[in-house]
């Protein structure tokens, strides 16, 4: 095994990459990104699919349960089965520089982006690989950077816009601002796009491929207001054939899905386990505890209740004794916390098509496409046994329908509701009343890392946090 000590953002990263088979490799287990690996297909093939193994190889880190989680913490729709210091800073929105998964979601986003870049650098140099494989694997590699510092510029704000490994370069960087950063992402996606193949590497949905860059290019553009490029980009993959919204609300979320856009692979498969997400969120019993559970008033209430196959085949509950057998409700969106089998039927869910229908509404409501908009809309409504939207409702009303299946269909995936209050300035109007006299309009981003700021002098504090 080797070890890359790398010093980014005044993060000391210690990076122990677990590479799987997400590929047939002989590539020993946990070889890292280094200019070493890089001299045919097969190596430089473990290289790339190690960031994506090192994602999900443990759990409670940024990739799987921390990004769904927390930010539904954030949004006022998810929160922890009992006090906990470090989940609630999350709850009642009092983040500090110094809390354990500030730090640990800024650490571990920098670190895959150092591994992007080490990656980009050693392919674009390498000799001996075959065209086609060069092309996907720096197609993938640019679209892990646009990935993870889309999550960063939204999470922190202003951030660090990282490009290379140079970490004497790196480790004075200041913060850069959220436009530039955005650019960087578009402008990488676009690259990503022309570089992967329309086919999964794999045959396996475990690997990016080109509509997945088209999905995050689509989300790009509709978080920066491009409507037009917004809703082509989400057309550009909802008019591929290979991809369907699935009529059966229970196979969305197994693997390979034709509603998956990109899913991780489970690694760390020991005692059953598929998604680290099933197994955190599915109680162990019929009586047992879910301890990640979902706010009764501020999501559950708004579905309806009768119909929504969304609430009937994605949530779940159990009785409280301590509370009078008062049920409480907790997602189940992944149905396995441990199997008996050796198949692996559940992967965890990063991107998938609802959320195509859901850019392309709103880009085209936005640009006055009205009866577009709301058919898109319906799209996902009747897939959850809904009816269609009345045609009588004005741009601002299908707006708000456009926020509200957001929230029921994307609840508890990767913070997309938290997100999508910031980004449309709802932040304060909603969860203030929510959130009481604890909410402060600046809890609409996290505190720069302490550790961070610590060893490097150019990183500003976020407003609320100094």
């Amino acid at each position: 095994m080797k070890n890359i000590h790398i010093l980014l953002i005044g993060v000391l990263l210690t990076s122990a990459a677990a590479c799987k088979k997400f590929v047939d490799t002989p590539v020993p287990k946990n070889e890292l990104v280094s200019g070493l690996v890089f001299s045919d297909d097969k190596s430089a093939t473990a290289s790339v699919t190690g960031i994506y193994s090192n994602m999900n190889a443990f759990n409670y880190q940024y990739a799987n349960i921390l990004m769904s989680y927390l930010n539904g913490m954030l949004a006022g729709d998810v929160y922890y089965f009992s006090a906990f210091a470090s989940y609630d800073v999350f709850k009642f929105n009092e983040l500090l520089p110094s809390s354990q998964y500030v730090e640990t979601m800024w650490g571990n986003q920098y670190g895959f982006i150092y591994q992007a870049n080490s990656c980009i650098e050693g392919l674009t140099g390498a000799q001996g690989l075959t065209p086609a494989v060069r092309s996907q694997l720096l197609g993938e590699a640019y679209f892990v950077r646009a990935f993870m510092h889309f999550y960063l510029v939204n999470m922190y704000g202003d951030v660090p816009l990282i490009t290379s490994t140079n970490y004497k370069v790196n480790n004075v960087k200041a913060r850069e601002n959220t436009a530039v950063v955005y650019d960087t992402i578009i402008s990488d996606l676009k690259k990503a796009e022309s570089l992967m193949g329309a086919d999964y590497p794999t045959g396996k949905r475990i690997r990016p491929n080109k509509a997945a860059a088209s999905a995050l290019l689509a989300r790009a553009y509709l978080y920066t207001g491009k409507w037009p490029e917004a809703e082509a980009a989400a057309n550009a993959v909802l008019t591929n054939g290979r991809y369907s919204l699935l009529q059966d609300l229970n196979s969305v979320f197994l693997a390979d899905s034709r509603e998956a856009l990109w899913q991780l692979q489970p690694v760390n498969v020991a005692g059953g386990r598929n998604t680290w997400e099933g197994f955190a969120t599915v109680p162990a019993t019929a009586t047992g505890t879910a301890i990640f559970r979902l706010d009764s008033v501020n999501l559950i209430h708004k579905f309806d209740t009768t119909t929504d196959l969304r609430f009937k085949k994605w949530v779940d509950n159990r009785k409280a004794a301590a509370t009078g057998n008062i049920a409480y409700y907790f997602p189940y969106k992944y149905k396995v916390r441990t199997s008996t089998s050796s198949t692996i039927t559940e992967n965890s869910m990063v991107m998938r098509l609802a959320e195509q229908f859901l850019i392309r509404a709103e880009a085209r409501i936005q640009q006055d496409k009205l009866t577009e908009g709301r058919s898109d809309l319906d799209s996902i409504r009747l897939r959850a046994g809904l009816t269609a939207l009345p045609t009588s409702l004005d741009k601002p009303a299908l707006l708000l329908a456009t926020e509200k299946e957001r929230q029921l269909e994307l609840f508890a995936e990767w913070g997309h509701r938290w997100f999508d209050l910031k980004r449309t300035g709802r932040a304060p109007a909603v969860l203030k009343p929510i959130k009481g006299d604890k909410w402060q309009d600046t809890d609409v981003l996290y505190p720069i890392p302490a550790a961070a700021r610590s060893t490097n002098i150019n990183l500003t504090q976020n407003l609320g946090y100094n």
